[in-house]
Parts: C-alpha cells; sequence; structure tokens
C-alpha cells in the first residue's frame, strides 16, 4: 500500500474554494474537470504535496458538515518554511486567526479559521539543531 493520496474537502461552491485554497493558502489548482450534471472533480495542492479534492456540498447534511468537517478541532495542518511571511499573507487575505502566534516544542503555530468554519494550523517546524 502507497498511503494516503488525497483527502475529501467540503465547499459550498468550486470557484469559491478554488479561490480560498489558491490566493488566501497559496494552493495550486492541479485539476478541475466537468463531470457534468454540475459536479466536477477540483484537486488542489499546497507546497508540500498535499491534495485535497473540493467537493461541493450538495444536501443538508453536507451542508451541515461543511465547517465542522473535524468536530471542532484543528483538522489540517499548513506547513510553512516562513512564518511571518505566510501569516502576513494569510492575514492579509481576511482569514482570521484565533489563536497564536505561538512557540511550542515542535515550532512556531497559529490557529486559523477558513470561510468555512474549519479549524486550521499555520506551523513552522523547529529545525533539527
Amino acid at each position: 500500500m502507497s498511503g494516503l493520496a488525497m483527502t475529501t474537502f467540503l465547499v459550498p461552491d468550486y470557484d469559491e474554494g478554488i479561490a480560498f485554497f489558491r490566493d488566501a493558502l497559496g494552493f495550486t489548482l492541479l485539476e478541475d474537470s466537468d463531470l457534468g450534471a454540475g459536479k466536477r472533480w477540483v484537486v488542489v495542492a499546497g507546497a508540500s504535496g498535499g491534495r485535497l479534492l473540493l467537493a461541493r456540498a450538495t444536501d443538508e447534511r453536507q451542508r451541515a458538515a461543511m465547517g465542522n468537517q473535524a468536530g471542532g478541532r484543528v483538522g489540517w495542518f499548513l506547513s510553512s518554511d516562513d512564518f511571518a511571511a505566510d501569516h502576513a499573507r494569510i492575514a492579509a487575505c481576511g482569514v482570521q486567526f484565533s489563536d497564536g502566534p505561538r512557540e511550542e516544542l515542535y515550532g512556531t503555530v497559529a490557529v486559523f479559521t477558513d470561510p468555512w468554519g474549519n479549524r486550521w494550523d499555520l506551523i513552522e517546524h523547529r529545525k533539527a539543531a
């Protein structure tokens, strides 16, 4: 078995999801294919290669889960090589940070919330001595 390749991330609208991940988080749009009947296969990737399949929430159950995909916990971890620059860029896009920046044993971290209510960590891991 090779490992986890991608995970699904619910969004209210494909284009809104693409814009957030591209503009605020610096992700790359890898694929946007029309599957017909209003459905698309939309894949974005972060600089470290982590991939998300953006899935448009289509019913009440999915819409209710959209901002609570990790049950209120931090569910996604965005790695940074330049915490200060990434923090400033993300904040400049209107993203709200709820905690940090703070220093932990593993590095510098701040918690932010995406436009739909999911919680993320922005982390610059401490370099090994």
